[in-house]
């Protein structure tokens, strides 16, 4: 197996039959990814340019990384409301670069990760590209999975319930010692979900985020990115997933992520919320429920990250107030969540 992610002379030899119209040589510039699925800029020598997408190196569980998966959601959503890059090509064979990966149309925008990236847009675009974040949320939470070609992902059993039960697994096999909050909070949420209504079944993104949004300079949302996490579940997680992480100057609670609505000039959560539910016609009475959720598995993501960095499979690790405040911020996620249901 290959130790480059993508290696360029095997990557052209697929291409060459696999993407008609490209030409040789290819040009391979990673664009993103870390702890998860990884992502690069394919340019060939007219300067075409596609992007690709793979697992993350020393992978070990092929299902955490399912590129057949990811593969499968664009191509249902690929002509629908809902802008994705252009799917272009599916390789099943890890023989060709090492691991299965995918190419689909590299599509030019921004993509504002972090608090910094908040400063890239004009404050009006910034306002604009919240409203259409929400917007294009409620566009796919309209696409029908049966219709879409997605109805045999549905599973037996309740969304919250599985989603509850899996990430409580998987925090208490982390290196994290002091659980009790995250514990307090788990079985808060499980009591509060099995009094709401069963949701609807949709596609469910899993993170949708502005980090994971292609956004042009008008505030229009170009492509969304990243299926990795998307399933058929219930809508109102996603948009407790977006409310959770959308942090705004003064707040009280920090955000699940230190993102680009920190800056002045971004909307309001209240203005995404009414915006969502107009365009969805969804009842958001017990979003709050859905933002303790997010908070809290927020914290069961941090806590298998501090984890791999606290055993060294990130390499050499983090410095000691990096990891301090890591793990601090996780607990402060948990304790937020039980504090919004009443614990």
């Amino acid at each position: 197996m290959t130790t480059d992610a993508v290696p360029e002379t095997a990557l052209a030899d697929w291409f060459r039959t696999a993407v008609p119209g490209s030409v040789a040589p290819l040009s391979v510039q990673r664009i993103a990814g870390g702890h998860s699925n990884l992502t690069f800029r394919i340019t060939d020598a007219t300067g075409a340019t596609w992007a690709l997408r793979r697992p993350p190196m020393g992978m070990v569980l092929a299902t955490a990384h399912d590129m057949g998966r990811e593969w499968r959601f664009l191509t249902a959503l690929a002509g629908t409301a809902v802008p994705v890059a252009p799917p272009v090509a599916l390789c099943t064979d890890p023989e060709v670069i090492g691991a299965e990966f995918y190419v689909m149309g590299f599509v030019e925008g921004d993509v504002l990760g972090d608090e910094a990236s908040g400063h890239r847009l004009e404050p009006a675009a910034r306002h604009a590209a919240g409203l259409d974040a929400v917007e294009v949320m409620a566009a796919l939470h309209a696409v029908d999975p049966d219709a879409a070609g997605l109805g045999d992902l549905r599973r037996p059993g309740g969304y919250l319930q599985r989603q509850l039960r899996r990430w409580h697994r998987q925090v208490h096999a982390s290196a994290v010692t002091d659980l009790d909050v995250v514990d307090a909070a788990h079985d808060a949420l499980a009591a509060r979900a099995a009094r709401l209504r069963p949701s609807e079944v949709r596609i469910a993104h899993g993170d949708f985020r502005l980090g994971n949004l292609a956004v042009g300079p008008d505030g229009r949302v170009r492509a969304v990115f990243d299926w990795e996490l998307a399933t058929l579940g219930d809508p109102l997680a996603d948009l407790g997933w977006l409310i959770a992480s959308w942090g705004r100057p003064g707040d009280a609670v920090p955000p699940t992520l230190r993102g680009p609505s920190l800056v002045e000039g971004w909307a309001e959560r209240d203005e995404l919320v009414d915006r969502y539910a107009r365009r969805s016609g969804r009842d958001v009475t017990d979003l709050d429920f859905y933002v303790a959720f997010a908070r809290w598995r927020s914290a069961c993501i941090g806590a298998g990250v501090w984890s791999r960095y606290a055993g060294g499979a990130m390499g050499e690790g983090e410095p000691v107030e990096v990891s301090a405040a890591r793990l601090a911020s996780l607990h402060a996620q948990a304790a937020a969540a039980l504090a919004a249901l009443g614990g």
